[in-house]
């Protein structure tokens, strides 16, 4: 009797069901449509949306971003209207709450790459670095080859390939060397015997004469210190800087034209001196110093 009782209360509850089923199956097929009509139209907005954003955005991965997020959040409206179709109001709205949840979470778990993306967001649509500049970031120079939502991709004047993710390049200062131009400072140094006002015109003459300087700007060149075993100065000049070859040529160029230069008119480029002084008041005779140091003769060991 138990056995019958409970196929007896199992039909009864699979009937209940089917007949259930055969009242909302219209709202299903409706919520179905709602769905694919929401689904067709999301579509078409985001092939849109992704053509649109990519003339007025010049970062493609931003206009991807843009059309996917306009493409999710139509999904999610037709989501929402067709369980509203079905009568499930209610479940809209824990959904919603738990979608919320959630998200939170997924935002504390991924903290980094929110911020990543973020600052990836901001690099892209500000524009400042771009593929292709030459920049310095977080004591790493190289030339940017790739710029994606989580980090840029530089390569070195060595050829190592370097990954900085986008929140330290937003929240460091960056400088850019890709600016149109660049100034060379070379540092020279001259003899305490040569004339300063001659070293200044052969000097600025010799660097004058470099090919790639820019013309609209004059070279200069100032007396920084006494050295050691020369006076020292820093000459300067402006070039057309498009990547870091120009730079290193320009140095050697400069380089070279100032030793030729100075070989032609007799300035001297020092090299390192010492110069050991024994009779300044409160020193001693070299000899005895070397006596007391056991490296001369004693007195009468050659007699």
């Amino acid at each position: 009797m138990q056995i019958q009782d409970t196929l007896a209360k199992l039909a009864a509850k699979i009937t209940g069901w089917v007949e259930q089923f055969i009242l909302i199956l219209p709202n299903l097929i409706i919520a179905a449509l709602v769905m694919v009509v929401f689904w067709f139209v999301a579509r078409h907005v985001r092939r849109l949306a992704e053509h649109l954003f990519s003339k007025v955005i010049k970062a493609a991965e931003v206009a991807w971003l843009a059309s996917v997020v306009i493409y999710l959040a139509i999904l999610i409206g037709g989501l929402v209207v067709a369980l509203g179709v079905v009568g499930l109001d209610k479940t809209v709205t824990s959904l919603l709450a738990g979608a919320g949840i959630a998200g939170l979470a997924v935002a504390l778990a991924f903290q980094d790459l929110g911020q990543n993306i973020l600052a990836g967001i901001y690099i892209s649509l500000r524009g400042t670095i771009r593929t292709g500049h030459i920049i310095e970031v977080n004591g790493h120079f190289g030339t940017v080859r790739k710029i994606n939502l989580r980090a840029i991709h530089m390569e070195t004047n060595t050829g190592q390939k370097i990954v900085i993710p986008n929140r330290e390049v937003f929240g460091n200062s960056v400088t850019i060397y890709s600016t149109g131009r660049r100034r060379v400072d070379l540092q020279v140094g001259v003899s305490y015997g040569d004339d300063l006002e001659k070293v200044r015109s052969v000097t600025l003459a010799a660097v004058e004469a470099i090919p790639a300087r820019l013309k609209n700007e004059p070279a200069e060149l100032f007396y920084t210190e006494f050295g050691d075993s020369s006076i020292n100065f820093v000459v300067r000049f402006w070039i057309p800087f498009k990547r870091q070859r120009d730079y290193r040529d320009a140095v050697s160029e400069a380089v070279m034209r100032i030793k030729r230069a100075y070989d032609e008119h007799g300035i001297t480029i020092p090299f390192p001196i010492r110069t050991l002084d024994f009779g300044i008041v409160g020193g001693e005779n070299l000899a005895v110093s070397l006596r007391r140091a056991g490296l001369g003769s004693a007195p009468g060991a050659d007699a």
